[in-house]
């Protein structure tokens, strides 16, 4: 079984994030970079789909060369081999594409993907995907096994839970549920080191959407305490303020 896991690079979730140049621009100034926590998810499963089913996994990256850290720290969780597509990853359309474009003649029987970075949120890439390669995805996943020539995968829908049986080869997006964070272990922290890494020039994608500008959220405000004597302040306040009620 041949796998291939897309993974990005975003902030820490700790670290402050601010914008340069009115607000149009990401500050990367003193931002600690990490895997994206739903890729580990994807990758996780990938390492165990791999073991039990005498498998590579190869894990693809569209950044420059400071993503390599996360690469190697994704080879030391289990990866056979990693790809860096040397490029800014400026949105999830020119991302897909040059993963789609390296794919496509890879046979890869299984893609995956986190159901989305932490950093934009967009959730888009999964099925961008599998629109490119012309074959199936699924997104937002919680269990994932193979039976056969299948994925068979598993997902959260209102009011209960839908099972599906998909023939390979498929692209799936993951949540949590479907692995457990794998910590790498010293002997993975040295072999990532002789792994292969191999870096690949994109190719021209046209530029469909731009970002304009970015906003933080408002500050919080102050709180209000109210005498548990008075409730009917608290319901006014609710109605008038909060606009809850």
């Amino acid at each position: 079984m041949k796998i291939l896991v897309c993974i990005s690079n975003v902030p820490d979730t700790t670290t402050k994030i601010t914008f340069n140049n009115d607000n149009t621009s990401f500050n990367e100034g003193g931002v600690q970079y990490v895997l994206n926590p739903y890729d580990e998810i994807a990758l996780s499963r990938a390492v165990e789909l791999a073991e039990s089913n005498s498998g590579t996994v190869t894990v693809i990256n569209v950044g420059e060369a400071s993503t390599e850290p996360t690469i190697r720290k994704a080879l030391a969780v289990g990866a056979t081999d990693a790809v860096r597509v040397n490029a800014t990853p400026r949105d999830a359309y020119f991302v897909a594409q040059q993963i789609a474009n390296y794919a496509k003649d890879k046979a890869f029987d299984l893609i995956l993907t986190g159901r989305e970075s932490i950093d934009y949120n967009g959730a888009q890439v999964a099925a961008m995907l599998g629109e490119l390669l012309h074959i199936p995805s699924v997104s937002i996943i919680k269990k994932l096994n193979i039976d056969g020539g299948n994925a068979v995968v598993e997902r959260e829908i209102e009011g209960g839970k839908e099972v599906l049986s998909i023939p390979l080869p498929i692209v799936a997006g993951t949540a949590e549920g479907v692995a457990e964070w794998k910590i790498p272990n010293m002997r993975g922290i040295m072999s990532a080191r002789t792994k292969p890494l191999n870096v690949v020039e994109p190719i021209s994608v046209e530029q469909l959407a731009q970002i304009v500008k970015f906003d933080t959220p408002a500050p919080r405000g102050s709180v209000k305490l109210i005498d548990a004597a008075e409730p009917e302040k608290l319901i006014d306040l609710l109605h008038t303020e909060a606009k809850v009620i």
